[in-house]
This record gives C-alpha cells, structure tokens and sequence, in this order.
C-alpha cells in the first residue's frame, strides 16, 4: 500500500523559518505530497530552489491554503491573528503557528512534541513556543521529571537570527562595515550588535522584564503544565548568527546527583550531553548551528541552593529546534496519530 502523503503549505515561505520548514520536512522524510509555497503580493510568482524542485511562490488566501493538510505560518502574530482561525476551522489544515498570537490562548495548546503533544487533542490550530522557550525546556523537562523543578533562573544569548533574515543581515553587514572603519547602522536591533551585547528583546514591561523574558516564563509554565513555577529569565542579544546560548540554575524539589542528571539528559529525546571540560567540550552556537539535537553540558552542583541545585549551559540551532523542527515534528506526530486510527 502506497504511503499517505499530505499536501503542505507554507505561509511566509521566503523568511528564514520558512526556508527551513520545507528543508526540515525534507531532511526528515514527511511524506509530502504537493509542496505549496505563500508569501505576500510582492514575492508572488517569485520561483523558489526547495528541496522538492524549484516551486513558484503563490499570492496567499485562505482559500488556497485550506485545500492543504498542514500549513505551517512563519508570519507575524498580526498576520496569524487575522487568518490562522480561518484557515483551521471547520475541518481545515491542521495549523502550526510559529508566531507568538495564540501561545498564551488558553484554547489553543503551546506544543513542544517530546513534552506534551498529548495537549493538541482535537485542536486543528497549534501554536509554536517562542524560540528561546522551546530550546530550554528540552533540558528542563527531564530534569524535572528526575528531581522536580522548584525554582529557575535563566539568562539567554539570543542570535541574530531571532530577529530574522534582517538580523543576520544587519550583524553581517555591520561586521564588515566595523572591520572596514565605516559607521554600522542599526535598524532591526536597538544598537549596533557587532563587537556587543544588548540586554534588551522586545519591549519593556511594567515589572521590568521585556517582553521576551516574560514569554520564556509563561510559555515554560504553559508547556510544562507548571502554572505557578517560579522563572525569572534575562535576555540578551549577542552577535553570532542563528543559535541561542542559555545558562541555566536550578533549584530542584528532590537532592540532586550528577551522574542522574546526566542519564536524564541522555536519555532524552532530541537532546545531546556535551560535556567534557577537560577536552574542551561543551555547548557552542558553533557546534549547534544546523543541529536538530540541543546541547547540554557545563553541568554541576550549584553552590547557592546546595545539594538541591544545579547549574548548566545549553545551546541550540534558532531556526530549527526554536522554530522550523518543532513545528515539523509536531507535524510528524500528528501524522502518525493519522496514520494509526486510519
């Protein structure tokens, strides 16, 4: 019996993430029946070079995107909001979102597959964690099932790519611009990010966190099913291109041993423990980059909270684990859920 296949959409094709939505279900063999492609009027009739042949890019309607069975949104949340419930309802594509406009709806699940996929139901509109969130909690969740997580404090170095193909851009012209002497301009990020840090993503709130800081802890929460562990992240934007860099401390519910710790995290679907000081081995935007695994490491008791704390350092690739392969495996489990009752 021939293989099911599904007809896919892509809504944003031309923007980084959806660049690497049509090679993440290449390189992971979705039986993808006809690939369809969709931007904004401007790239419409644009021909793209995906992994599937080279494929015209259309003018996006909900219409044209509803005869699919999985659409996959690397749009604004604006966008998302005015269409995404359109394009799901009444028996349409299942829809992942990739923007941040329904993670914090309740009636719409806030996926991490290997975490809780048991959350999408019935749901035809799923939402994708926000980049930083997904890459953390890929660590967090086995060790909370190992030791209980009582506290967590986090602090992120956000590639450029967090701000799109416009950021890496911006990173890469300003580089060059620096080393040849000129002025760098600084259109996407607040300064100028090459040579600097900036410890500033998205806007500020009231309490003092920016925005991002406080979707890392209400998405964690949501995900996790945690509605009142206590998070506090601070975000800061580094010049490297498209992998995020997270030190992570833990205050644990039950005493911590390393060598648990560790089998955890072996132990856990799409992450990867590097961790070996002595040569030199241990989470890298550089080793990461294009990884569809995260990386652990730099683990060891912590010395604030005692034998109940921990410290560690994770790195995982932006575009991939923080958006495109999350959304991809989502889809991957839901097909096999298609599959299964078929």
């Amino acid at each position: 019996m021939a293989e099911k296949t599904y007809d896919i959409a892509v809504v944003g094709a031309t923007g980084a993430v959806g660049v690497e939505v049509c090679t993440c279900l290449k390189d992971r063999n979705f039986p993808v029946g006809k690939l369809r492609l969709f931007a904004s009027e401007r790239s419409a009739g644009k021909v793209m070079t995906t992994p599937y042949g080279d494929v015209t890019v259309e003018v996006f309607s909900v219409e044209s995107v509803r005869e699919c069975a999985f659409a996959f949104l690397a749009v604004s949340g604006t966008f998302a909001t005015a269409n995404a419930p359109a394009m799901a309802a009444d028996g349409g594509p299942i829809v992942i979102d990739n923007s941040s406009a329904f993670r914090m709806n309740e009636a719409v699940p806030l996926v991490v597959p290997e975490i809780n996929i048991e959350a999408v139901k019935d749901s035809r509109l799923i939402a994708n964690p926000n980049c930083t969130t997904a890459i953390g909690a890929m660590a967090l969740y086995p060790l909370h099932q190992a030791f209980g997580l009582k506290k967590v404090i986090m602090s992120s170095y956000q590639a450029a790519s967090g701000a799109g193909a416009e950021g890496m851009e911006e990173l890469q012209a300003g580089c060059r611009d620096m080393l040849d002497g000129k002025a760098v301009d600084n259109k996407v990020f607040a300064h100028p990010l090459p040579f600097n840090v900036i410890p500033h993503i998205d806007v500020f709130l009231d309490n003092g966190y920016t925005k991002e800081e406080m979707k890392v802890t209400w998405e964690t929460r949501k995900i996790m099913d945690m509605p009142d562990l206590p998070l506090s992240c601070t975000a800061v934007r580094i010049p490297t291109l498209r992998a995020h860099s997270e030190a992570v401390t833990l205050e644990t519910e039950k005493p911590v041993d390393l060598d648990a710790m560790r089998k955890a995290l072996e132990e856990a679907p799409g992450v990867r423990v590097v961790d070996d000081p002595a040569n030199l081995k241990y989470p890298m935007p550089l080793t990461s980059t294009g990884d569809y695994e995260v990386e652990v490491g730099r683990m060891r008791k912590n010395d604030v909270f005692g034998d109940c704390g921990l410290d560690f350092f994770v790195c995982g690739d932006q575009l991939l684990r923080g958006a495109a392969l999350n959304a991809v495996l989502i889809a991957e489990a839901l097909a096999e859920e298609i599959k299964a009752t078929a």
